[in-house]
């Protein structure tokens, strides 16, 4: 479906144009209609699926039919790093109408609070807001939602995971009841029902085929012992020359600090991001990594949702995540936009049993590699319990070249 279909104003489909946009996505062509016609909507998709621009299009559309001098839309989000992507892509989708958006979040300095001031005097249409950061501002009267007429709740399960139940809802105490809500969701669990019930007027659902990779996505594991994994993933990264950007997941900051150490052993353009850093550095590693000045970077689950970096080509898990959801989330770092990318995880003994339930969860069993004859033998797989095979397909076979240095 071409975007003209959907009716949208001039202006707005030529900065989709200028931005390289051609078909709509599954989920855009499901919400569009249904959030042109000022219905509440409740939508689960997975990262990778456009979910911005399904929001934003529509919103910038009815901006864009009537004069605004207030606070028109507010979307709140878990991470800065999601703040900040969003009000980037509402620049890009609203460049050629006049419309003012402004991404408020916490971990800057009292420079970025007067900044976030004046903005609010100066009667941005759009707020991008974190819920704490928001709070904050809430409480010294900062802004007006009076003539609110939307409200955004994006990777709304990933809030409720961060404990943000409560925020949100003194958050939307502060707004107008006459209003458009629309939450968007990877993963739909008790308390997200709990909270839609709560927020949303008779919504519609919608729903995209969750939780599972895309297909463009090739997956293969190691099984390793703990001790073996930093020497695998310098092997692995040896081997890949033609990879210009990837991306290692782990569960700690600490992995994250040694993993990078051992990669810059190597001599390899390497960076580490955590809660650790603050803001600037933070905003400083992703644009490194975003234009390729970095090649490796290393992360925790900070980094496993809501960050738009194109073109990664390589995603190693060093960990298995202790969500099923969150592999999924991990591996849509690659593969976006029907490109092509790898996912390659490490398997330690004590990490079967989870990565057991993502095969499940994906219904596909993910080929396991021998690992390099020079690390070693490969833990036993057959002495974990066996997982379901009801609906495993589309198996691949992944053969890394052997290292040669």
């Amino acid at each position: 479906m071409n975007f003209e279909e959907f009716d949208l104003n001039d202006d707005i489909l030529d900065a989709i144009s200028y931005m390289g946009f051609k078909k709509a996505s599954p989920i855009q062509e499901k919400a569009i209609p249904i959030i042109l016609k000022n219905k509440d909507i409740l939508a689960f998709a997975q990262t990778g699926t456009g979910k911005t621009a399904a929001f934003m299009l529509p919103i910038l559309h009815k901006i864009s039919e009537k004069q605004v001098n207030s606070i028109n839309t507010l979307i709140i989000v878990p991470t800065r790093e999601l703040a900040i992507q969003i009000d980037q892509q509402v620049q890009g989708f609203s460049y050629f109408i006049p419309v003012n958006s402004i991404a408020v979040y916490g971990g800057g300095d009292g420079g970025d609070w007067v900044r976030e001031r004046n903005a609010l005097d100066n009667n941005v249409e759009i707020v991008v807001a974190t819920p704490g950061k928001l709070i904050s501002h809430l409480s010294t009267g900062n802004f007006n939602f009076s003539q609110l007429q939307h409200l955004v709740l994006d990777e709304a399960d990933r809030m409720l995971d961060m404990g943000f139940f409560d925020d949100i809802q003194r958050i939307v105490s502060y707004l107008p009841k006459n209003r458009q809500t629309l939450m968007f969701s990877a993963t739909m669990p008790s308390n997200i029902k709990k909270l839609a019930k709560s927020i949303l007027n008779h919504p519609e659902e919608v729903s995209i085929e969750m939780s599972k990779p895309a297909e463009g996505v090739l997956q293969a594991a190691y099984m390793v012992r703990e001790e073996q994994k930093s020497a695998l993933i310098r092997l692995l990264v040896a081997d890949k020359e033609e990879y210009k950007s990837i991306l290692v997941f782990t569960s700690t900051k600490a992995k994250v600090n040694n993993i990078v150490r051992s990669l810059k052993s190597d001599k390899y353009k390497v960076k580490g991001i955590s809660s650790d850093l603050q803001q600037k550095e933070r905003e400083e590693v992703i644009s490194d990594f975003r234009a390729k000045q970095t090649r490796i970077l290393v992360a925790t689950d900070v980094m496993s949702r809501g960050i738009d970096i194109k073109d990664i080509s390589l995603i190693i898990n060093y960990d298995v995540p202790n969500d099923a959801e969150d592999y999924v989330h991990r591996v849509g770092r690659t593969a976006r936009a029907e490109t092509e990318g790898v996912a390659l995880t490490l398997i330690s003994e004590n990490d079967m049993y989870k990565f057991k339930r993502i095969e499940r969860l994906i219904e596909r069993e993910i080929p396991k590699v021998p690992l390099p004859i020079e690390l070693g033998q490969t833990p036993d797989w057959s002495n974990s319990p066996k997982p379901q095979r009801t609906k495993f397909a589309n198996k691949r076979n992944f053969k890394p070249r052997k290292n040669t240095k």
